[in-house]
Parts: structure tokens; sequence; C-alpha cells
């Protein structure tokens, strides 16, 4: 099963409307479930982020932060990393942080951070972006087509 974990609410009709095409597509390879939680606007963000985080965390689950300074991976190393994480682990979870990044105590639970790019990217479209990559592994890692 994969869990994302973001914060913020998805506004646009076209973001979500390409978020539940890719959600419909990996369902096909495993379970897969999106978990929003409202972002935090006021004093102690990263604070309050972290508790609402943390609720969702299983310890048993590998956990993939995306982070600006994380790792960059082609599509191809990512559905690799994906693949193995699969055989020692039966969950893995993906957070993507608020508008202020995520805090260090979510940071030290990571057992990856990974990039997408030095490029900030609005939250919203940055979901769509994840779950594309996502379904790309899949079909990468079960040798089915998929456009280039």
């Amino acid at each position: 099963m994969i869990k994302i974990i973001c914060l913020g609410k998805i506004k646009e009709k076209y973001l979500k409307d390409g978020i539940d095409e890719y959600l419909k597509r990996i369902n096909k390879y495993t379970k897969i479930e999106v978990i929003e939680l409202e972002d935090e606007s006021k004093n102690s963000i990263l604070e309050k982020e972290k508790e609402k985080i943390l609720k969702y965390l299983n310890p048993k689950d590998y956990i993939i932060t995306l982070e600006i300074d994380g790792n960059n991976l082609s599509s191809t190393q990512l559905s690799k990393k994906i693949d193995k994480i699969f055989i020692s682990n039966a969950n893995i979870t993906f957070i993507i942080g608020g508008s202020y990044g995520l805090h260090e105590d979510i940071k030290k639970r990571s057992d990856y951070k990974l990039s997408f790019s030095k490029l900030t990217f609005p939250h919203q479209l940055f979901r769509l972006m994840l779950l594309e990559q996502i379904y790309r592994s899949f079909k990468i890692n079960n040798n089915e087509t998929y456009h280039k």
C-alpha cells in the first residue's frame, strides 16, 4: 500500500481531475490512500503540522519525505527504489510538507529524502506530479509501455 500525507486542499478542478485519474490508474497495482491535512497559517506552523502528520505514521511504514535537499532520482531509479522497498515493507508513506516545509522531527523519521528538483512547485501541482511518477514507476516495474 502507498500512503501520501499532504498539507493543504486541492482547489483547482483540473488538478483534482488529474489526481483522481492517477489514483484510479495506481489502484490497478496497489492500494493507495491520500491523507489531506489542513495546513496552518499562524504561529508554530511546523510544530502544529508535525503533530497532524505524526498521527498518520505507522512505525512499520517506509517513509519518504519530499524535500528540496533530498536525493534526485530518474524515473527509472525511482521505480527500482519503490520495487526494492516493497520487497521488505508492506507500506510506503510519502510526505509532502506545507508552504514552510517539514518539521525537523518529521525529517528525522524519514527513511529516504526525495527531491524532484531544486525548483519550487505549488504543493497542489506537486501532488499530481508525485502521483504521475508513482504510476510511471509501476508501469516501468511491470514492463508495460508508457509514454516518455
